[in-house]
């Protein structure tokens, strides 16, 4: 994959709040890949060779699969989460930012809800002490 295509998808998803990435020369089979993260969990990563991959739950990834918006991971063709998508040129770009956006807003999603409960046990347990006094 030349570097033009990887910083058009760059640019979009380096520009979503909480989003970073992380570059590994010798990923899987000694083929570099740039992992991006939404905090701790990896939104998606892309290989040199020019394949992103992505986990999501098992009924979106076979959806995604079977809309042809994504395809097998190649060299796990029978993981019950993980899509790949091929980027092969500026048209394919579109379609890899959908496939990691989806994960950037379930991670996000997630984030919000455990925040959410983090406030609530707070204000929880901030109510208990005001009652005991």
């Amino acid at each position: 994959m030349n570097d033009k295509l990887l910083a058009l998808i760059e640019r979009e998803v380096l520009g979503w709040p909480g989003v970073w990435k992380k570059r590994d020369e010798n990923g899987p089979g000694g083929v570099g890949v740039t992992g991006y993260r939404f905090g701790k969990p990896q939104i998606g990563h892309v290989h040199d060779d020019g394949h992103a991959d992505f986990r999501f739950p098992r009924e979106v990834r076979d959806e995604l699969i079977r809309s042809g918006r994504a395809i097998l991971h190649p060299a796990f063709p029978n993981s019950r989460t993980t899509a790949s998508y091929r980027i092969r040129s500026v048209e394919d770009v579109p379609g890899a930012v959908e496939l990691f956006r989806m994960n950037y807003e379930r991670a996000k999603e997630t984030a919000e809800t455990v925040a959410a409960r983090r406030a609530g046990d707070r204000a929880a347990v901030d109510k208990e002490t005001e009652n005991e006094e």
